[in-house]
């Protein structure tokens, strides 16, 4: 490295920016503790909390790793895209000085070795025997997502972009398969060199990048901060933003028959309102409703303030004072009204 050379590589920009650091699996988690609370005894949710909480510690010891490295890079967490029917979804893009990066995490159980063909073969230990199993190959999946991405950037080129720059679209944009579980030995002797470099453990990530970086082709040149974060907000601007409430997504895949019966939640939500009300207003429970007028209540639902006076449970002065919380209350849970 020459004089020059150096001086500017003392002065490049060298931090980890987090462009975006969201993770769905980070949603999917809350959400399934949150159920795991209100369904304790449900195995469907166990099992999945325990598959998301395992690709979360993935994730997260990926961007440890990232974290802690000198390249200078923006990263993309959990990035997802769209192309007429085409999808995928990235689990980080890593725009380094030259490459950009993406990756595809893996919390894989068992061992993994790569045959001379590029397969992948799972060895599981089940019972004391060992077991062999091939499995898809996790770097033809985030190729794919590549293809997808390539779409999209071909359908926004000029014409003439593509021509210059289409043959190097994959060499500036490579894939990686990230391995996190650390108990997992991760066998690539015979993998072809093509593939021996792609699949790789956490903590041989920023290595790798580095080694890249280093080994660039002479004709490679180093983008500014400026063009890592436009590159990082061209992602930004093509990727598809679908919110999705995990919640009630992973209620109704796992729980249809444990639903809590209409009855004892409007109870429950009731005697929470009698107690707040009790205590803002400074009054005994009781003056709101007795547990007697409480299960009447309920037996009718009233969902006006003429069916609740019609029911004649309540003294007209506890209609009077409390009827219109009541009421609403009714129609809340049983989403009749709001």
């Amino acid at each position: 490295m020459g004089l020059i050379d150096s001086i500017m590589d003392a002065l490049r920009f060298k931090d980890t920016v987090f462009y975006k650091e969201n993770s769905d699996l980070q949603s999917k988690y809350e959400a399934l503790k949150q159920l795991n609370e209100k369904y304790p005894n449900n195995e469907d949710i166990l099992n999945e909390l325990f598959l998301v909480k395992k690709g979360l510690e993935g994730e997260n010891e990926i961007s440890y790793q990232l974290k802690k490295s000198h390249i200078g890079m923006y990263v993309l967490r959990d990035i997802k895209f769209k192309y007429e029917d085409l999808s995928a979804q990235i689990d980080y893009i890593v725009i380094t000085p030259i490459y950009t990066y993406y990756i595809e995490c893996k919390n894989l159980f068992g061992n993994i070795t790569i045959t001379d063909k590029g397969d992948f073969i799972r060895e599981l230990k089940i019972n004391g025997k060992s077991i062999q199993k091939g499995m898809y190959s996790p770097l033809r999946q985030v190729e794919a997502q590549r293809e997808v991405i390539r779409k999209i950037w071909e359908n926004n080129a000029s014409s003439i972009k593509k021509i210059i720059a289409s043959n190097k679209f994959d060499y500036y944009r490579r894939v990686l398969i990230v391995v996190t579980n650390q108990e997992t030995i991760l066998n690539t002797t015979s993998a072809p060199k093509d593939i021996k470099y792609k699949v790789l453990r956490a903590d041989a990530l920023v290595r790798q990048i580095e080694y890249d970086l280093k080994h660039r082709d002479k004709d490679d040149y180093f983008s500014s901060k400026k063009n890592m974060e436009d590159i990082a907000q061209s992602y930004i601007d093509i990727s598809s933003n679908e919110e999705i409430n995990y919640y009630d997504f992973y209620e109704a895949k796992f729980c249809k028959d444990e639903t809590i019966p209409m009855n004892d939640t409007l109870k429950e939500e009731l005697i929470k309102l009698r107690k707040n009300r009790a205590v803002e207003m400074n009054i005994p429970a009781y003056y709101i409703f007795t547990n007697e007028e409480l299960d009447k209540i309920i037996e009718i639902m009233p969902k006006t303030i003429e069916e609740l006076k019609n029911a004649k449970i309540l003294t007209p002065i506890k209609v009077k004072m409390h009827g219109d919380v009541i009421v609403k209350e009714i129609n809340k849970v049983t989403n009749i009204n709001e």
